[in-house]
């Protein structure tokens, strides 16, 4: 009799359990957003229409309209633009030619040298290397490079002074720290235009350009620390070779050359495939012909080797330049840029903490950059104030460009990556960088939907 009732009992509850779950199914469904199961997450940068993303279809056409009529005219040879909002591709378009003598169409897979756009990428592996303990901000770049002990700094000379008193040298007040590398206010220049320009030259180091040099970065940073620097550490904002003494110090500080930690702590994570320091020559194919500006405003193929066409696939593939060596792709380069907006990581994969991003996109140098009109962090110009830097923008927007005529721009307000991709050298005065950072913003219509 018991077994009977118990049985009877199980089969009771056994017809009772689905019309539970099909009446709780609906009230499931209707709980507010924040207490709903979380959807599936989305590969980064997967691509949707404009308006998914608050962007205007109608008005990213004047942005096209504009970069195809400067090829037309024949003011740049190839351009390609992209615009990721809330961590989606809303725009990536090609225009004109990477090879304009071979007829070859700009192609959205292109292998660029990205000059000093290779800067952020050197800046988040010394900040990698914050993070692990392996270096402080106010660490002296003599724990690292002991030729950095003492350095000096070209003087004015005083009046009347001529010949080889042309300058003075002094001692360095104190010594250049990590920090100071990292916000350019260490003093140093890439020696054009400096009191000590001609010793520049005799040494052998001078410009931005080190992808043709046979010796490594360490040694060749280590020589520069000879050389009288243009200002005392921490006294002005001075572009030049600090980023690149940084890669030296993260080859030291790491224990790994700067191609290989690059390869397994940046590149490798964000499946940034086709982002190295010299190319395979079976990828030559896609490097992107640089071009140059004429004095008559006319196009024309830039010299081999340099800083023309370089020296990316048959030169010595020896000195790895943190700040300006680097080749990349459009795609490559914005699932990095992306990692940075979404707080140092992507697609699951942790490469910074969200204030360590925090504390690199914050202004370091007071009103030392720009005149004031801009902060500067860690590699990044900073719009502090929408109307101080005089342009589109949202305060906390940062970014920077390339000497082979390329800019970049992440803006946490809006949610968006936007890059300007191409290859031209002199530039003579081409003004397509502001019109299209004000096109791009112009597109924005709306917030980026929930």
């Amino acid at each position: 009799m018991i077994c009977r009732r118990l049985v009877l009992s199980m089969v009771f509850v056994l017809l009772l359990v689905p019309q539970a779950f099909a009446q709780a199914l609906p009230a499931r469904q209707g709980l507010p957003p924040g207490l709903r199961p979380a959807p599936p997450p989305q590969a980064a940068l997967a691509a949707v229409p404009p308006e998914a993303v608050g962007l205007s279809s109608e008005r990213l056409e004047r942005l096209k309209a504009v970069m195809q009529q400067h090829v037309d005219q024949g003011r740049i040879a190839g351009v390609v633009t992209l615009i990721a909002r809330g961590g989606r591709l809303a725009h990536f378009e090609t225009y004109g030619k990477m090879d304009a003598e071979q007829n070859r169409p700009m192609r959205k897979d292109v292998i660029l040298r990205m000059a000093s756009m290779s800067k952020a990428v050197t800046t988040v592996a010394a900040a990698i290397l914050l993070e692990e303990g392996k270096l402080l901000l106010t660490d002296p770049v003599s724990k690292f490079l002991p030729a950095y002990a003492e350095t000096t700094v070209a003087a004015t000379p005083a009046p009347g002074a001529s010949g080889a008193d042309r300058y003075g040298v002094v001692k360095a007040r104190r010594q250049i720290t990590i920090r100071d590398l990292l916000t350019h206010t260490a003093g140093v220049s890439y020696g054009q235009g400096s009191l000590a320009e001609a010793q520049y030259r005799d040494a052998g180091i001078i410009g931005w350009y080190l992808s043709d040099k046979k010796e490594p970065i360490v040694p060749l940073m280590e020589r520069l620390a000879s050389l009288p620097f243009d200002a005392q550490p921490g006294e002005k904002y001075v572009y030049g070779y600090s980023t690149d003494i940084l890669g030296a110090v993260v080859e030291k500080a790491s224990g790994m050359p700067l191609d290989r930690f690059f390869e397994a702590r940046i590149f490798a994570p964000l499946k940034m495939a086709d982002s190295g320091f010299y190319l395979p020559p079976e990828k030559r194919g896609r490097l992107a012909t640089v071009y140059s500006v004429t004095p008559a405003g006319t196009l024309e193929r830039a010299p081999e080797g340099g800083v023309g066409q370089g020296d990316f696939v048959e030169g010595p593939r020896t000195c790895f330049s943190g700040g300006a060596g680097l080749l990349s792709t459009p795609m490559d380069y914005a699932r990095f840029l992306q990692m940075l907006l979404n707080g140092g990581e992507l697609d699951g994969v942790r490469v910074l903490g969200p204030k360590t991003i925090e504390l690199m996109t914050s202004n370091h140098v007071g009103s030392l950059y720009a005149n004031g009109s801009m902060g500067f962090g860690f590699g990044f110009e900073i719009v502090e104030d929408v109307g101080t830097a005089g342009r589109y923008g949202s305060p906390g927007a940062y970014g920077w460009g390339s000497a082979y005529f390329q800019r970049f721009i992440v803006d946490p307000k809006e949610q968006m990556v936007a890059v300007f991709y191409a290859q031209l050298i002199p530039a003579g005065g081409l003004d397509l960088q502001e019109r299209w950072r004000d096109l791009v913003y112009q597109a924005i219509v709306g917030p980026v939907p929930r």
